[in-house]
């Protein structure tokens, strides 16, 4: 089984224990995730199955968006609800407020994560650190937030916002860092991913769901095809002729391809006869293999899946 799932990942349950369900569910060890989602956090958890782990590189820098649940009135070591309350205050912001803040932590912006994250610091996660009572200096990092959008206010000093951003940026750290810019401590209550590149939380399956398709021998319905996720770059199309350079991986070239136009060192999906073949990057007038993955056969495909086989 080669292939992505989009999975809706319950709160509660860890990133980790998804994995382990697809991989007792399809019978495949090449299992994985691409971006994990912290175990309080819900929705979209891109899966890879079997050879679709090798397209890692080519999802991990897409747009994701989430909606969370800033909660005002106290700030916490872990900068969400799970954590030990270091600070608390009153005064509350109002919409007009928040909003006049929100441009400050949206572009370019810099983060310091919590002592409670995934970094790593001399080769060790931050939150194993943190758990055996070790402080370091948490090393600032660049991260992009395309906007930030208030929905509306929730009990109890919440408010509910939409956040669109890059790879790596930590949506409790923007709600820690929105209560400074307030003048009130907050921190974030909870997270729903809603986007993470083609996979859109409308279309995702919770592990349930996964376990009885499964068991009644149809999981492969929800199977996504290999370059479903990753439409989002250039395609070039090998002409018939170079049948036997496409299946023996050598490098093809670039005037016997016809496609969408990729500069020098980009990369591109490439297709023989409608089949996708695999990842390759542009070297001079040459196209070589970053990723092949030679078509299965069209009996074993699933009509389920989507994009070209």
């Amino acid at each position: 089984m080669n292939g992505f799932f989009n999975i809706n990942k319950p709160a509660g349950m860890s990133s980790a224990a998804v994995v382990g369900v697809l991989k007792r569910l399809t019978g495949e060890k090449r299992v994985g995730h691409a971006g994990t989602l912290d175990p309080m956090a819900a929705g979209v958890l891109p899966i890879m199955v079997g050879r679709a782990t090798r397209l890692f590189d080519y999802l991990v820098d897409k747009r994701k968006e989430y909606v969370t649940v800033c909660a005002f009135g106290a700030a916490t070591d872990t900068q969400d609800a799970t954590g030990q309350v270091l600070e608390t205050g009153n005064q509350y912001p109002s919409l007009t407020r928040i909003e006049g803040v929100l441009s400050q932590l949206t572009g370019e912006i810099r983060q310091t994560p919590s002592m409670y994250s995934a970094i790593k610091v001399n080769g060790k996660r931050l939150y194993a650190l943190a758990r055996k009572g070790e402080q370091v200096a948490v090393p600032e990092r660049m991260v992009h937030v395309e906007r930030i959008e208030i929905l509306g206010e929730e009990p109890d000093h919440g408010v509910r916002l939409r956040i669109a951003c890059g790879r790596g940026t930590y949506i409790r750290s923007i709600c820690h860092d929105l209560g400074k810019l307030c003048g009130c401590p907050a921190h974030m209550r909870s997270l729903i991913r809603t986007e993470s590149g083609f996979f859109r939380l409308a279309d995702a399956m919770d592990p349930e769901e996964a376990r009885r398709l499964g068991e009644a021998g149809r999981l492969t319905e929800r199977l996504l095809s290999l370059d479903a996720p990753i439409d989002h770059l250039p395609r070039m199309n090998a002409d018939p002729g170079l049948e036997r350079k496409v299946s023996a991986g050598a490098a093809l070239p670039l005037r016997d391809m016809w496609g969408d136009a990729v500069e020098e060192g980009e990369i591109t999906r490439v297709y023989l006869e409608g089949d996708f073949w695999g990842i390759a990057q542009r070297q001079g007038d040459t196209l070589t293999w970053r990723a092949q993955m030679p078509p299965e056969k069209e009996e074993n495909m699933s009509p389920g899946e989507n994009g070209t086989k």
